[in-house]
């Protein structure tokens, strides 16, 4: 039997994350991929067409666009004849990209892949009601211009009012939670208070404003430019002046009026794309590629999706575990920030001694993570979480985290709606 190869990540990039203001925003998913694979794929020293196949993570496909990996690759000039798929596992879709492209390089089957994700929420589908869809059919179906008039004449305001489908996209269609309110269950075991997510909230938004001032996202964000000509360059979400004392004065979303959930201590709704050149040792070679990062493995879990929001702590435990790997074993970390009280969940949990004991099978407590070890430059409280994009990011921007930090190793995580999660660990080179 072969020994798995070397798998490493060897370039990246992503357009800025631009927040949804209740309009359509500028690009469609493709839109995204294109704006930031054109730049990431003009700097290689090798022609598009050069990689194995293409693999995209896109959760809200719209209707003209389906496959949007392939019409991606295909608006990219990697020609006719590319391979390219689009994963779907909601908020680990970019991630699975990766995990898939890994996979397969690791197995022997690829050289050189092109793993990514997009998405445009502001894009999401508004859809029509049942009754409305019964309506219609009855018009349609009607026999004769009689029947047919009577039928339209049973329409009702109610049908006029549509879905948003966003929102029911962020329902869990099993326990009928949305998403936050899953983050409330977390808060309510875990006693996590308003004051401690708000103020990790704060501390996102400063992270990520230093890291814009600072230069550390300049080769990880390529500008985008939108069809009236105006420049996207950097996460517009950012509230660089955010205050304990300014958030502590939203009302809660989910759970009115004493949750723990609000608009200022949650990710934000975006747009954005991410992609990441995965390669072999021997690609790394024939093209004279300078690796990021080596992957070094990858760990998918799952649970009750009322929990969902454990979804790192699942995923990350058992993954380190058979490495033999504990807390003091890692040098950064980046967890997926769906909701404050959801990471500082996580954060408890893996300090529950009874916790780790009856859960994740552990003799005694995970241990503390330390915060100059997680989310060093800001997470998607801050930047936003496109939902099909954020496990790209969270992996790419681990990567050039590790190389800027002069080494070490690394763990990528996430939540995943639906009650999953993924974990994937770098090193970097």
């Amino acid at each position: 039997m072969t020994a798995p190869r070397e798998v490493f990540l060897v370039d990246g990039t992503r357009t800025p994350f631009l927040k949804v203001r209740g309009k359509r925003g500028p690009f469609t998913p493709v839109d995204l991929a294109v704006q930031c694979g054109r730049p990431l794929l003009a700097r290689q020293p090798f022609a598009p067409d050069a990689f194995d196949m293409v693999i995209l993570g896109c959760v809200n496909v719209i209707a003209d666009e389906m496959n949007p990996a392939r019409v991606a690759a295909l608006r990219l000039g990697m020609g006719d004849q590319m391979v390219a798929f689009t994963v779907q596992i909601n908020c680990g879709s970019g991630m699975q990209s990766i995990d898939t492209a890994f996979r397969t390089i690791r197995e022997g089957s690829a050289e050189m892949i092109l793993a990514g994700g997009a998405e445009a929420l502001s894009h999401a589908p508004l859809m029509l009601r049942d009754a409305a869809v019964d309506w219609l059919a009855g018009v349609q179906t009607a026999s004769g211009p009689f029947a047919t008039a009577q039928n339209a004449l049973k329409i009702k305001p109610k049908h006029l009012k549509p879905v948003i489908g966003l929102e029911r996209g962020l329902t869990d269609p099993i326990t009928d939670l949305s998403m936050g309110q899953t983050a409330e269950v977390l808060a309510h075991h875990f006693g996590i208070t308003r004051m401690m997510a708000d103020t990790y909230a704060v501390e996102s938004h400063a992270r990520l404003a230093a890291a814009q001032q600072d230069g550390t996202l300049t080769d990880e964000v390529m500008p985008a430019f939108g069809p009236d000509g105006t420049v996207y360059r950097a996460d517009d979400g950012v509230r660089e002046g955010s205050t304990v004392a300014k958030l502590g004065g939203l009302k809660p979303v989910f759970e009115k009026p004493y949750g723990q959930v609000t608009a200022g201590n949650a990710s934000q709704v975006t747009d954005g794309a991410s992609w990441c050149i995965l390669a072999s040792g021997q690609a790394v070679a024939e093209h004279g590629l300078v690796p990021i990062a080596r992957l070094v493995d990858s760990a998918w879990a799952a649970l009750d999706p009322s929990l969902m929001g454990l979804g790192p702590v699942m995923s990350a435990t058992p993954l380190l575990t058979r490495h033999g790997w504990g807390r003091e074993d890692i040098d950064l970390w980046e967890i997926n920030e769906a909701f404050a009280a959801q990471v500082l969940a996580c954060l408890a949990a893996w300090q529950d001694p009874r916790f780790c004991r009856d859960v994740l099978g552990l003799k005694d407590s995970f241990g503390a993570i330390p915060r100059d070890r997680l989310n060093i430059h800001g997470g998607a409280i801050a930047l936003g979480h496109p939902v099909g994009t954020s496990g790209n990011r969270i992996v790419l921007h681990l990567a050039n985290a590790l190389k800027a930090a002069g080494g070490g190793r690394g763990v990528a995580t996430e939540c995943i709606g639906g009650g999953q999660g993924g974990a994937m660990v770098l090193e970097a080179v």
